[in-house]
């Protein structure tokens, strides 16, 4: 069963418009909105394993900003 998305799509429309986009077909904006989320998901898994390293189970901005970088 596929779950329901967590990122709303006219927001993600806006922002495929800041970057330049005239108009945005709604398939491209559940195809972003997916691949964001993917790539979300992978971020804060990240990021929560770094936490829980560091014996926390709060994820800080360290551990963000940590998962980001080494998530590329």
């Amino acid at each position: 069963m596929k779950r329901k998305n967590i990122i709303p799509y006219e927001p993600v429309g806006q922002i495929m418009e800041e970057s330049g986009a005239i108009r945005v077909s709604n398939e491209a904006k559940v195809i972003l909105a997916n691949h964001l989320e993917e790539y979300a998901l992978k971020l804060g898994a990240l990021a929560a394993k770094y936490a829980k390293h560091a014996k926390r189970t709060t994820i800080l901005d360290k551990d963000i900003k940590l998962a980001y970088k080494n998530l590329e």
